[in-house]
């Protein structure tokens, strides 16, 4: 786990009713076509180009910010079923209609649930673009299928969160670790949603959530690769022009309450081997410019990961593979989004070593950090690699359309990624060792520990699996 990639993530926020000049990277981090261009519609959907002409293949994305962050309890996984049903029809489109299409025009296509935003993307020759936006742009207008498709989907996702999720050990661990961690927050509940939600899921929960959330004033248009911008923008407001915005429904805050103290749970499951994640609740970046104290907070929260486990040979690899104390371990801050941000330490034990052992050799890189800072070579070299990242980004059609996308929603300016390369540029070692003597205290940690369970026990406890059933939706959960 390599975790420069947060940052190949950062791009565009666009407002409403504005028209902005094309925004480019600086010649160390950017193709000379990378330009960014911002339109609005009428009916408020964004829209943003980036031209990029080394290949004759345009990407388009239609994000839409909603998530599993915005259902209420006892309908959970419904934003992650919703973008299943997208595949399912429309006015126009049979079920399965869509998918067949696009591999036609050449393409391929897929779709992504999250808990801030839901995605989707078609990547074809340029010269088909206009053809698959009038394919996304009418979906998103006219979904509607018949309560049978949904009966039939409904059950793909059942079996999704049974091979994902229930058969597999530390997604497990994870569940329950959000699920603990946070109490009023809305991350706590799982993207797949929990079984008894699924369960009880109707067809006109998921046609209530699409007409909620599903407006052109509530997405974005992302569209890159060898296009011109204008013709782009000609294009949008011909097949997304004419959907009408709507009010969305208002969106309350949620806001975690203050962590007492430390919780702790063990997570039982069938496995070889046990794990141990550390989770801290801790500041997220909300901006990149006139940055407040936790805004630098969380850049400094994000170097310190880096310095753990930014690259081969990092100090968790050095201190606690190496040495034999664990098998693996990684560290995550988790700072962008539109909720609570966390940092995460994981791990699993080596043989003859105990999760205990492992959690304090974790909390140990932490502390010595507190204690001794970073030095000088150490943190440069996050710096150098950091900056590479930003030109390895623009090999990618695809990941640049994504880190555009991305940002836009959870509210990044259109350079982010420039501006927190400058901004990182500042960050000291006694920035990092601040952040390191501040949050990692008890009142703010969550820890699971995995339990191994003999395999055969729980065979005799745990449902059937049948077989899953073919699907053209799209299969990504992140």
């Amino acid at each position: 786990m390599k975790h420069f990639l947060p940052l190949l993530c950062l791009a565009v926020s666009l407002h409403a009713g504005a028209e902005n000049p094309p925004v480019s990277a600086p010649p160390d981090t950017a193709t000379p076509s990378a330009q960014v261009q911002q339109f609005t519609l009428d009916n408020g959907l964004q829209v943003l180009v980036l031209p990029d002409r080394r290949a004759p293949t345009a990407v388009q994305m239609l994000w839409v910010r909603t998530g599993a962050m915005d259902e209420v309890d006892g309908r959970s996984g419904l934003a992650h079923m919703l973008e299943h049903m997208l595949f399912k029809g429309s006015k126009a489109l049979p079920p399965g209609a869509f998918s067949r299409r696009v591999a036609a025009l050449g393409g391929q296509e897929n779709a992504f649930t999250s808990r801030d935003y839901t995605g989707y993307y078609q990547q074809v020759p340029a010269s088909r673009l206009p053809d698959v936006m009038q394919l996304e742009a009418e979906r998103f207008a006219h979904n509607q299928w018949p309560d049978e498709e949904f009966a039939k989907e409904l059950e793909v996702v059942k079996e999704e969160r049974r091979m994902r999720t229930e058969d597999s050990p530390r997604a497990m661990l994870m569940e329950q670790l959000y699920a603990t961690m946070f109490s009023a927050a809305p991350y706590r509940r799982p993207i797949v949603g929990w079984m008894s939600d699924l369960d009880s899921m109707h067809p006109d929960d998921a046609r209530s959530f699409y007409r909620d959330w599903y407006v052109p004033n509530n997405a974005a248009l992302v569209v890159a690769g060898d296009v011109d911008p204008l013709q782009v923008k000609a294009w949008a407001q011909q097949y997304y022009g004419p959907m009408a915005a709507r009010t969305l429904p208002e969106r309350k805050p949620r806001t975690e309450p203050p962590q007492l103290g430390i919780k702790r749970i063990s997570v039982k499951q069938p496995a070889e081997q046990a794990y141990v994640a550390l989770a801290w609740k801790v500041p997220a970046l909300r901006q990149v410019t006139d940055m407040e104290a936790q805004d630098k907070d969380a850049l400094a929260l994000l170097v310190l990961s880096a310095v753990l486990d930014g690259y081969d040979g990092a100090r968790l690899e050095r201190h606690l593979v190496q040495t034999r104390l664990a098998d693996s371990a990684g560290s995550g801050a988790d700072v962008f989004g539109r909720g609570p941000a966390v940092f995460l330490l994981m791990g699993a034990p080596a043989k003859g070593q105990t999760s205990a052992a492992l959690e304090a050799g974790l909390r140990g890189e932490i502390e010595r950090i507190a204690r001794e800072g970073v030095d000088a070579a150490e943190l440069q070299r996050v710096k150098t690699q950091w900056q590479a990242s930003q030109v390895y980004a623009r090999d990618s059609v695809m990941g640049q359309a994504q880190s555009l996308g991305h940002n836009w929603v959870v509210g990044l300016p259109v350079d982010a990624d420039v501006q927190l390369l400058q901004q990182v540029q500042g960050i000291t070692s006694a920035d990092v060792q601040s952040v390191a003597r501040r949050y990692f205290g008890d009142d703010n940690l969550t820890v699971a520990t995995l339990v191994p369970q003999p395999r055969a026990q729980a065979a005799n406890t745990s449902a059937p699996s049948s077989t899953r059933p073919s699907t053209q939706s799209a299969k990504e959960e992140k």
